[in-house]
Formats: structure tokens, C-alpha cells, sequence
């Protein structure tokens, strides 16, 4: 389990990041159509994962806002942005943001991403939803950087994730 914050009170995950230089994890998702991706679907590009409790926050709205800034500049990369929102909450955020570089997906269904990721928080007011990380996969499906985020109020490294792209 990792040990996290929630506005300097103590939480814990149920687990640990996956290792660098491990194969990613698979998953399986749900895209704002309603229909499945997993990581397959994205073989052959860089993958940046996003991971955050609720793009309803503040902190989550402008990690997903920054990305999508990032995520234009950058060649053969896609930024997945994932929550346990209803796929329905995400779609509109974007939207309303006009954020069209970032994929969102959600774990709404079972949480087994969050569970497969070691990242389902298990302790405290958000327990269930996922804790704030950030994971890069290259193109060959390898883990290349990993940032569990010490408290779930704060932003991830955007400039430590987007260097090893």
C-alpha cells in the first residue's frame, strides 16, 4: 500500500504503482461512447496516463487542462485521462473546455483498473476513487516513469512525466 495525503491527513491505496521497466498492466476501460478500450488499443504510440480521483476538482480539471496543452506538441503520444467519473461527467468537461488532445476513459464500472494500478484509494473521504498519478508507457507497452503523487490535492511533475517522452 502506498502512503498518500488528502490535504495533509493520511490516506492509503490499495497498492503500489506498477515498476518501471515492467510491462504495463492491461486494462479495460470505457470510452464516452460507452465502448471498450484497453491499452492494446493504443500499441505502437507512447502513452501518457492520467490518473485522478474526479475531473470535478479543481486539481484533476487542471491536470487534464495542462496535458491537453502538452499533448499537442507531442509526436506519436496519447494522454489518457482517467477517473471513476461517468463517462457522461468527463464528456462534458471536455467539452465544455474544449479540450480535444487528451482521451478520457473511465473505471466506472468495477474499479479493476484502479485495483490492477495499485491506485484505488481504501482509506479516508475518497475512498473508492482512484489517487492522483501519473504513469508513461513507451511504445513497446514498458512502464518508463511512475509519479505517485504524495497528496491527492497537489499536481503531478508535468515537466519530470513529459521529459522522458
Amino acid at each position: 500500500m502506498a502512503d498518500i495525503n488528502l490535504g495533509g491527513n493520511p490516506v492509503k491505496t490499495s497498492g503500489n504503482l506498477p515498476q518501471k521497466n515492467t510491462k504495463a498492466p492491461n486494462f479495460n476501460l470505457v470510452k464516452g461512447d460507452l465502448s471498450n478500450a484497453t491499452l492494446a488499443d493504443f500499441e505502437g504510440s507512447k502513452v501518457v496516463l492520467n490518473i485522478f480521483p474526479s475531473v470535478d476538482t479543481g486539481t484533476c480539471a487542471a491536470s487534464v487542462r495542462k496535458f491537453n496543452e502538452e499533448a499537442s506538441k507531442l509526436e506519436n503520444t496519447k494522454v489518457l485521462c482517467i477517473s471513476r467519473d461517468l463517462p457522461f461527467a468527463q464528456a462534458r468537461f471536455c467539452g465544455a473546455e474544449g479540450l480535444e488532445n487528451v482521451i478520457s476513459l473511465s473505471d466506472f464500472k468495477d474499479g479493476s483498473f484502479g485495483d490492477s494500478y495499485g491506485l484505488t484509494v481504501i482509506t479516508g473521504p475518497l475512498a473508492g476513487l482512484h489517487s492522483r498519478a501519473v504513469v508513461v508507457i513507451n511504445e513497446e507497452g514498458n512502464i518508463i516513469y511512475t509519479e505517485q503523487v504524495a497528496d491527492i490535492k497537489d499536481e503531478p511533475n508535468y515537466e519530470s512525466a513529459l521529459a522522458v517522452l
